[in-house]
């Protein structure tokens, strides 16, 4: 048995969503926060949820939906991006668009929020549209969200492209935070209202879950992955007062209540809702299976919280207390790091070694090290030495010859203008399926390559692209030590 009941959450999700759109003029937003296509989050600490367990939900209301896609044009400007995917946010909205397609959902068209003529954003445009993309535009507005007066005039929403839509379910989601969705929901309320039509509104997020304690390792875990973003989860005080019970909802929406309130009482002339907790629909808790695997799963996403946290200090990409954030959520768990095996064993090869090493926790519970070499870098070898596991083959035998090697680091080195000749993990990759052609050892090897997904891996060095890269496709997950590599192999700890 998983730990997470996909199907059944399935089921009563969608069930969900239809009767909030019966609960309004046949004409619902409902505002898709999260991951929808890539979930990765979800799936490490509900073990058996899909990564594509939205999409699928999407899927089973396609006859009655169409989807808003929101961007930002600051972020298209600043090239934000999806570190789990490691794409640019207008990248993502290219690839949600191909996405949306595949499973025959229909997106009517991208909104670009907080546009103000952005060369980037225009360049962005063109490209849409010669795509044959659809693209509307929603303006800077003074004193958003405060200024009632202004945001639901001609001059605020009034300013704003509607979208005109057909079907009474409008999926509104984007490539990450910070978007714009519900004021793009809202814009297009105050729209439908002016044209007759009393749309509603609603938000389906995973995270936090709202029927679970406050301090459930699954809600923590959330906090741990949008420390960076100051959300913090809260007790919806609204909800209680109205219905005695607790219920947990995150600091942005329960602040942003009060005037997402005011909105719909200017617009409707009443508010549907009393509170954050009753604008979602959210039926995760009722897929547990497995608390107990839950609760264990998401402590070992909070400590590689912690790792990627120290790595983007190191990097110059957040701030001290982002750190000190997650480690207060540490020791409320009861956790550290040396709760993930990995870290360990890959600490514990380079101290023996003397060179940068890593650590690879099978899903059978295994470890497996490696150190980098003369030949190859650690994550390279690492990959050979786990698949050398699954197949059964002697740790000393060589799948792959010097002789195939050396004509690959030469190329690096003298054509490619590469400083370090030691091969990554793709370029390992490479050569074992090349090897494997006339090589029945390396060919049983490589067949035991699907066998790593799920895989836990830490490395003493924060890892180049290229290894990282390959690790994620892979599925694999990676954390490492916030070092950067050197000649003398430590070049800086944690910053120092």
């Amino acid at each position: 048995m998983k730990a997470f009941n996909n199907e059944k959450y399935l089921r009563i999700q969608s069930e969900g969503i239809r009767k909030r759109i019966d609960d309004f003029d046949n004409k619902l937003y409902l505002e898709l926060g999260g991951k929808l296509f890539d979930d990765f989050h979800a799936t490490r600490v509900l073990p058996g949820f899909l990564k594509d367990s939205k999409i699928r939900m999407l899927q089973e209301l396609k006859e009655d939906a169409e989807v808003l896609i929101t961007i930002n044009a600051l972020d298209i400007e600043k090239n934000k991006s999806r570190n789990d995917l490691g794409i640019t946010y207008d990248s993502e909205v290219l690839r949600l668009i191909d996405a949306f397609k595949e499973v025959d959902l229909n997106v009517t068209g991208v909104i670009i929020t907080q546009y103000h003529n952005q060369t980037s954003t225009n360049m962005f445009r063109t490209k849409l549209t010669n795509l044959g993309v659809k693209v509307f535009l929603h303006y800077p507005i003074d004193g958003y969200p405060t200024n009632i007066n202004l945001i639901l005039s001609e001059e605020g929403f009034g300013r704003n492209e509607f979208v005109e839509t057909t079907k009474p379910l409008v999926f509104v989601t984007a490539p990450g935070p910070g978007s714009g969705k519900m004021a793009v929901s809202l814009s297009q309320l105050y729209h439908e209202q002016k044209r007759g039509i009393k749309a509603g509104y609603a938000k389906f997020e995973t995270f936090p879950v709202w029927n679970i304690a406050l301090n459930h390792p699954v809600n923590l875990a959330y906090e741990a992955a949008t420390a960076d973003l100051n959300d913090l989860n809260m007790i919806d005080y609204l909800y209680l007062e109205k219905h005695n019970q607790i219920a947990v909802t995150y600091n942005r929406d329960l602040e942003t209540f009060p005037i997402l309130k005011t909105m719909f009482e200017r617009i409707y002339g009443k508010c549907p809702y009393s509170s954050p907790t009753e604008m979602g629909v959210n039926m995760i808790k009722d897929g547990f299976n497995d608390e107990k695997a839950i609760i264990n799963a998401s402590k070992q996403e909070v400590i590689r919280r912690y790792f990627h946290a120290l790595c983007d200090l190191r990097n110059g990409k957040i701030q001290p207390n982002v750190v000190e954030k997650i480690e207060v959520i540490m020791k409320q768990l009861g956790i550290s790091a040396d709760d993930r095996k990995c870290v360990q064993g890959a600490l514990k090869k380079e101290e023996a070694c003397k060179a940068p090493a890593m650590a690879m926790q099978l899903t059978d519970g295994t470890i497996i090290s490696a150190k980098s070499s003369t030949l190859l870098g650690a994550p390279a070898a690492l990959l050979i030495n786990a698949l050398k596991y699954y197949a059964k083959i002697d740790k000393k035998f060589m799948l792959i010859s010097p002789n195939v090697i050396d004509p690959i680091q030469k190329l690096k080195v003298q054509q490619l203008g590469n400083n370090n000749p030691r091969l990554h993990a793709d370029e390992i990759l490479i050569a074992l399926a090349i090897a494997a052609t006339n090589n029945p050892i390396a060919d049983l090897a490589l067949q035991q390559l699907h066998l790593l997904e799920g895989a836990q891996v830490h490395s003493t060095i924060i890892l180049a692209y290229n290894d990282e890269n390959t690790y994620r496709k892979l599925k694999i997950d990676v954390t490492t030590e916030p070092i950067i590599y050197a000649k003398n192999i430590i070049a800086s700890k944690k910053g120092t």
